[in-house]
């Protein structure tokens, strides 16, 4: 294994942008939900005329589709991925558009037949409501409760408040609430683990909003702590919880 600094400095030069994780191959890696959500997500866009997917990113997910509707949307809220999302997509005749977060979305009432996302950072219902066509169909992966708290807590200590959020069951109530009908909802723990520190760096680097303060500076010792362990053989292992959420207007 490389040194800390070697494999923090690697890191820290890294490109972050996307929402690819080729970077982590070898070094990290996380086991997926088992209900296929890109597979699913192919299917259900492959039988659909029009399709709007919200937060796609650099349009990584949404380009493993075979096949797109006639009229395919995205959104995205940081400007160098939704750059990305349109040279990997623009080609294939999808409408990439550049979004406010929190913002209402800038489409017209009864929009799409189809509405996605894979794990989106906000939810607005009321909009996911108004933008479906009667009898349209939202489906999307979320990230669950707790997911990743092994390592997020390593850094910033116990947050028992924040391990409440994103409860599948409040979601689908949400849900309910704006109008919709939940159709299904299906949960998943899935095991990551992390083999190298410069991984770690990496991941936080990229999710930013799992550690907000983080810099390698501020949390050396912390980062040398895990480094120690991983250099004795031991890898640093969380789990990353997602749930699998359908539901008709």
């Amino acid at each position: 294994m490389k040194p800390f600094d070697a494999l923090v400095a690697e890191a820290e030069a890294a490109d972050v942008s996307g929402w690819g994780f080729d970077w982590l191959a070898g070094r990290a890696s996380e086991e997926r939900p088992p209900w296929g959500y890109a597979r699913m997500l192919a299917q259900r866009l492959a039988s659909v005329e029009s399709a709007l997917d919200l937060g796609t990113g650099g349009g990584e997910v949404l380009a493993e589709a075979g096949r797109f509707p006639p009229r395919m949307v995205a959104t995205e809220a940081w400007q160098p991925n939704a750059q990305q999302a349109r040279e990997r997509l623009g080609a294939r005749g999808v409408q990439v558009v550049e979004v406010s977060a929190g913002a209402a979305l800038p489409f017209a009432d009864a929009s799409f037949a189809l509405v996605t996302s894979r794990h989106p950072v906000q939810l607005d219902w009321a909009e996911i409501h108004r933008v479906l066509q009667p009898g349209g169909h939202y489906f999307a992966q979320h990230v669950g409760p707790a997911s990743a708290f092994e390592l997020i807590e390593h850094f910033m200590g116990p947050l028992p408040a924040a391990r409440q959020l994103r409860d599948p069951q409040d979601e689908a109530a949400a849900a309910r609430a704006a109008g919709l009908t939940v159709t299904d909802l299906r949960l998943a723990r899935c095991r990551m683990v992390f083999h190298d520190v410069g991984a770690v760096v990496w991941i936080l680097r990229k999710c930013v909003w799992w550690v907000p303060d983080f810099s390698v500076s501020g949390y050396r010792d912390a980062l040398l702590a895990l480094d120690c362990r991983m250099r004795q053989g031991e890898p640093f292992v969380a789990h990353a919880t997602r749930h699998l959420i359908e539901a008709r207007r």
